[in-house]
């Protein structure tokens, strides 16, 4: 192999993605050809309510979230994976971010298609995202948040096991409107004593290396 082929070959973590899998549903990375099916699930405005983004109004703008992820798993800024049924396809966004490697720990968020609220996919999709955190990354804590009137994704969190630990004011934006969220927090002693450590899930592939810490 010459040094141009060298130079120009994908590192390991995007020739060899992480991949992981729960009883049902899986978590890989987006490419160009996901971004219709992003497009149809999020420009639903119920479905970015409470969030600093969207609604999507155009197919270039999942197709630039799409595109600027490979460079954001290499600065270590969005670690951001596909939700996917084996029978419908993506239905859905989880990942991590705001990664604080000597503290080890990040933020987990998600969201999903409003067709699959409540269908079961939120408790094993933030199976698989702990699992890989806490298991393969080395995470001691994860972070998640929710808008204060959003009380789905608050009980949400709760039922899966993490704890409500105070409010931030004025925490984000979405258009003109300041947000105020409540944090939630899950340590990994706290996670190996629950029901999302007792789902069955497998993790193949290769982490970028910002985003690993032990």
């Amino acid at each position: 192999m010459t040094s141009a082929s060298l130079a120009s070959a994908p590192p390991p973590y995007e020739s060899d993605p992480l991949v992981v899998r729960g009883p049902r549903l899986s978590l890989r990375y987006a490419v160009p050809g996901d971004a219709a099916q992003l497009f149809e699930l999020a420009a639903d405005p119920a479905v970015t309510r409470f969030f600093s983004w969207g609604p999507y109004t155009s197919i270039e703008q999942p197709s630039a979230y799409i595109g600027s992820l490979p460079a954001r798993r290499v600065a270590g800024d969005l670690l951001d994976f596909l939700i996917v049924d084996p029978v419908a396809g993506p239905v859905g966004v989880t990942g991590l971010s705001e990664v604080a490697r000597r503290d080890r720990r990040a933020t987990v968020g998600s969201w999903l298609g409003q067709r699959w609220w409540g269908a079961g996919v939120n408790f094993e999709a933030k199976a698989m995202i702990t699992a890989l955190a806490f298991e393969r990354l080395g995470y001691d804590r994860l972070t998640a948040w929710a808008n204060t009137r959003n009380g789905r994704s608050q009980r949400a969190l709760e039922r899966i096991g993490f704890r409500r630990e105070g409010v931030l004011r004025a925490w984000h934006r979405h258009g003109d409107a300041v947000h105020d969220v409540v944090i939630f927090g899950m340590l990994r002693t706290g996670w190996e004593h629950s029901a999302l450590r007792e789902v069955d899930v497998t993790v193949t592939g290769t982490p970028p290396p910002a985003f690993v810490v032990g």
